[in-house]
């Protein structure tokens, strides 16, 4: 069984005021249980009154949450990332105006790619686990359906999409750490997080370069 989980950060915004880059990344493994475990550790060893917090967020946790997350993953065999960076100054305007399917078309490419790195079992069952990021049920529909139509390529059988709030999901968690890492490298030129898991990345692109 291979798992798959797809975080972002940055934002599709195109105001002076929006994020300058969008990041897609993908955690891949084989053993969810083993970075579960990474986030769960983090997690009981937060102070007692942080303890009721319901997920691990890298935006709202502090420099020293950020890194034990950062280490544990990084130590974690069998896990690696693949990530997207969409550079937002070269995206055409007509797609500024449609955020959704450039969303979804940012996704795809991303899944593509860790395709064609040739990386996945073909006789594995693939699971993608997708943070949510929409509450419309037509949209989450359409993203769904996009997914899955251009799936259908891949040489692996059985492949399920499931879109989950990352509180349900220690793995999406484990995912939006990493994500935001490799965010403030592009976004803020601070490589220090990154540094931290840059061991285990195995694509790193531009989209629009």
């Amino acid at each position: 069984m291979a798992y798959i989980f797809l975080d972002e950060s940055g934002d599709l915004g195109f105001s002076q005021r929006s994020s300058k880059w969008f990041i897609l990344t993908i955690l891949l493994t084989n053993n969810h249980r083993k970075v579960e475990k990474s986030v769960k550790k983090v997690h009981r060893g937060l102070k007692k009154k942080y303890k009721t917090v319901k997920e691990l967020h890298a935006y709202h946790a502090d420099a020293i949450t950020r890194k034990r997350v950062l280490r544990s993953l990084s130590e974690t065999e069998d896990l690696k990332i693949l990530c997207i960076i969409l550079n937002k100054r070269k995206v055409y305007i007509d797609l500024q105006n449609q955020k959704s399917y450039l969303y979804n078309y940012t996704a795809n490419i991303l899944l593509e790619r860790l395709n064609n790195k040739k990386v996945l079992n073909p006789k594995d069952e693939v699971k993608i686990y997708i943070d949510q990021r929409e509450t419309n049920k037509f949209l989450k529909k359409n993203f769904e359906d996009y997914l899955k139509s251009n799936l259908k390529k891949w040489d692996n059988g059985k492949i399920a999409i499931k879109i989950k709030p990352s509180h349900t999901e220690k793995c999406l968690q484990a995912v939006d750490f990493i994500s935001w890492a490799i965010f403030r490298k592009y976004e803020r030129g601070d490589y220090e997080y990154y540094e931290v898991i840059k061991n285990k990345i195995i694509g790193e692109n531009l989209l629009f370069p």
